[in-house]
């Protein structure tokens, strides 16, 4: 099947459809919502001089028994009696879904198959008719449509570079009051990362809206358009985005070689690519931490992303995993295609262990879905597809079930271990804590802090929240905590790493 990245295909749809060469007779264009799909196969129909005729796929579907078959056929008798024509078929995925995993309605099947037959008969014919299809999910769509002689040509319109993203923002503030200069623009337009052109009228229809709110001009200035940034997210980050904190490095006590590893791994080489280039190293595809449970391993990665301004995609091992045949490995190569998209970006697999568990200890041979799911993920980190500016980082609190496929060089081969919080970090965590939860003047932090030697970040935490629990139990009106109430917490929190664990975690390190 041939794919390209780039639209070189312009010129062979004109010539086809003026010469009447039969070069190709379906051309898929696939990208996120609002990248252009439509305006793009629009213009090249337009522009090719052809007849156009245009198919809604939602709009089409009827639920009546045969209407939606009968549609279609009509609509191709019409291209044939007009042409050159071309049809353009847009959302093609919600007319002819694959559905052989999951046995599809009778509808379904028929539908598919007479659009099947509806383009095999362009053939037969010999008319010059041409089908440009358009779908945001090129995955869900059936693959017998995207056989040879059918949508065998497959074009991505991607996201736009932030020189496109700045030619977009400049034709859609042309006519429009505004004092926003070229140089907060090309700003703008590199931190859009993975905005596409509907994101960015979103962006710009919502900055006049608030320019608008003022009565004494109504102008958009640069504050509204970061404004409004604020309030627009990437179109392709919504189906895969769970709405993520702001979490600052300033919200994590201690832990500053971590951080400054991390720092080095992820940031630096997205921020500063000409220093590495200039030495002549690569940037990490991937990071691991590990560590004990609840020593903040997720909050860092979200203040990694936050911190460097990233798009962060953050996925539960577990989350991805389907009894359908086929889609958990889809569900694998469906969030790399996103932070593609969005990049520069972070894909963040909480609980890699639940899909990079050692092969040798799977049950079910090689048929097993978790061996299947990590043969996927390697294959997306081995860079059929580039990475691009994608990095991986992912956690575990059992680095000895990771496959170790998975930390060869170029995969996760930074290695991060994030230890139980040291007498300085558990400082910084009580510190932090404290400045919102009002004590009394015998509550003592250094004492805290030698008292809980072996608790991870969230058990000082819990100290902290059960400390207050326990004032409150005095009484309701309190207004400050005590050291007795602290005693108390401690007494009810105590350090739950096993030494096992910690032993393991050293033999880990020193291997």
């Amino acid at each position: 099947m041939y794919q390209s990245s780039q639209l070189n295909f312009h010129s062979d749809i004109v010539f086809f459809l003026n010469v009447g060469l039969k070069l190709t007779r379906g051309v898929l264009l696939y990208g996120p919502s609002g990248a252009g799909k439509t305006l793009v196969a629009s213009a090249l129909a337009a522009d090719s001089g052809a007849f156009t005729l245009r198919i809604d796929g939602p709009e089409i579907f009827s639920k009546f028994f045969g209407e939606t078959e009968a549609r279609l056929k009509q609509c191709f008798v019409e291209a044939r009696s007009k042409s050159p024509c071309v049809i353009l078929l847009d959302e093609v995925d919600s007319l002819c879904s694959r559905h052989g995993e999951r046995g599809g309605t009778d509808q379904e099947r028929r539908v598919v198959a007479t659009l099947l037959t509806l383009m095999d008969s362009l053939h037969v014919h010999q008319t010059d008719v041409m089908v440009l299809a358009t779908s945001s999910k090129p995955d869900s769509v059936d693959p017998a449509l995207r056989r040879p002689g059918r949508l065998d040509r497959e074009v991505e319109v991607g996201v736009p570079s932030p020189d496109s993203r700045l030619d977009i923002l400049c034709k859609l503030l042309a006519g429009v009051p505004h004092n926003v200069t070229q140089e907060q623009l090309v700003n703008i337009s590199r931190a859009a990362h993975g905005f596409v052109g509907a994101d960015l009228a979103s962006l710009v229809s919502r900055g006049a809206m608030r320019a608008v709110k003022r009565v004494t001009e109504v102008t958009i200035t640069n504050e509204d358009l970061l404004w409004a940034f604020t309030q627009v997210k990437p179109s392709a980050m919504r189906e895969v985005l769970v709405e993520v904190p702001n979490v600052r490095w300033s919200d994590i006590g201690g832990q500053h070689e971590l951080k400054l590893k991390l720092r080095q791994a992820v940031e630096w080489p997205l921020k500063h690519p000409d220093s590495f280039t200039r030495l002549g190293i690569t940037a990490p595809r991937g990071v691991l931490m590990y560590g004990p449970p609840g020593c903040s391993k997720t909050m860092i990665a979200k203040a990694l992303a936050t911190e460097s301004r990233l798009n962060f995609l953050s996925i539960k091992g577990p989350e991805l995993f389907s009894k359908w045949v086929g889609e958990s490995e889809r569900a694998v190569r469906e969030v790399f295609r996103r932070a593609r998209q969005v990049a520069p970006s972070i894909v963040f697999f909480d609980e890699l262990d639940a899909i990079g568990g050692e092969r040798s200890s799977s049950q079910g041979g090689g048929s097993n879905v978790q061996e299947r799911v990590l043969a996927q993920l390697l294959t997306e980190l081995d860079g059929v597809e580039p990475l691009g500016n994608v990095t991986v980082v992912g956690a575990t609190n059992r680095p000895d079930r990771i496959d170790k496929a998975l930390l060869r060089p170029g995969r996760l081969d930074r290695v991060i271990y994030v230890p139980l919080p040291d007498t300085s970090t558990r400082h910084e965590i009580f510190t932090l804590q404290l400045k919102k939860t009002p004590v009394t003047n015998d509550v003592n932090i250094e004492e805290l802090v030698q008292r809980t030697e072996g608790y991870s970040g969230a058990e000082v935490l819990a100290v902290c929240h059960e400390a207050a629990l326990k004032a409150l139990e005095e009484d309701l009106m309190i207004r400050q905590v005590s050291r007795s109430h602290f005693l108390t917490a401690l007494t009810l929190v105590t350090p739950r790493t096993p030494a096992s664990l910690l032993r393991l975690y050293q033999d880990y390190l020193n291997s």
